[in-house]
């Protein structure tokens, strides 16, 4: 993977924002309604999926993933402890109307950063490049790519970009299925219901390499997409800088490797390593 070396000015800088995060404000600049940082007792109301194994993945009272990783460091960064996090389920269909109607303060839910979002939500990031791939049955050969779905079925969850993308760029005659979930999908696919499933290639190969599916479903392996994870923000928020920063700072501390490389073993994913680890865009 490419690594980046900041200087010492981008190193003080997060030194100062670290420090003035830790002394209070509010959370998401008009979002939420959670003010504070580590001394104060208050919380930070997070959104992340809770069904995507190796991203954001509930189990039990335990919330784990590469998503959830970045979420405690940026976190951490702004002055919030683990035990002050509150962690929001935020189904893709809904994750605008909740940054919007201030249900969270941010989300990390492999929220792609695109234009058509940026005119309702502001984003920090990115902090992962995905690509957008197929999963299909473990013994489809005719499936290896998006060109290849004219008049099949295909998967996606309801306010997902993925499924559209393909009908308009790729096979038009592609007949669309929506489940609320990514498991409803890897069901209907294992249930032969549909043909195959659509969504980013990380998020794919956690699904492939549940127990449940193992033997049964696999990934094509033919990204065509670049699907840049943002940290979803309200509109007027104050934060985007400081987040940008932190997720720097976890880049060049190597946590984000480890937390990229904990998170996909197991699965044979490795991320494209002439995108990742990204850098962060200017805030607007």
């Amino acid at each position: 993977m490419r690594t980046r070396h900041a200087g010492a000015a981008t190193l003080a800088a997060l030194t100062a924002l670290t420090l003035a995060a830790c002394g209070g404000g509010e959370v998401g600049g008009g979002g939420g309604e959670e003010t504070g940082g580590a001394d104060g007792g208050e919380t930070i109301k997070i959104g992340i999926k809770f069904d995507q194994p190796g991203l954001g993945y509930q189990d039990g009272s335990e919330y784990t993933g590469f998503d959830t990783d970045v979420a405690r460091y940026v976190a951490e960064k702004l002055g919030f402890s683990e035990d002050q996090i509150e962690w929001v389920e935020a189904p893709s269909a809904n994750r605008e109307t909740m940054l919007q109607t201030g249900q969270v303060d941010m989300i990390f839910a492999t929220y792609s950063i695109t234009d058509e979002r940026k005119e309702q939500v502001a984003f920090a990031g990115p902090y992962f490049i995905a690509g957008q791939d197929l999963l299909v049955a473990e013994d489809n050969t005719d499936i290896t790519g998006p060109d290849d779905l004219e008049g099949k079925n295909l998967c996606s969850v309801t306010g997902s970009t993925s499924a559209q993308r393909i009908k308009d760029e790729y096979a038009e005659g592609v007949q669309l299925v929506e489940r609320p979930g990514y498991a409803e999908c890897v069901t209907a696919l294992t249930a032969g219901q549909v043909d195959a499933v659509t969504t980013d290639d990380i998020i794919l190969a956690g699904l492939a390499a549940q127990d449940a599916n193992k033997g049964k479903v696999k990934v094509v392996g033919n990204p065509f997409s670049e699907e840049n994870y943002g940290v979803g923000l309200p509109q007027d928020n104050d934060r985007c800088e400081d987040i940008n920063a932190a997720i720097t700072s976890m880049i060049e501390d190597g946590a984000w490797e480890e937390a990229v490389t904990s998170n996909t073993e197991g699965t044979g994913y490795t991320p494209n390593a002439d995108l990742n680890p990204p850098t962060t865009d200017a805030c607007a």
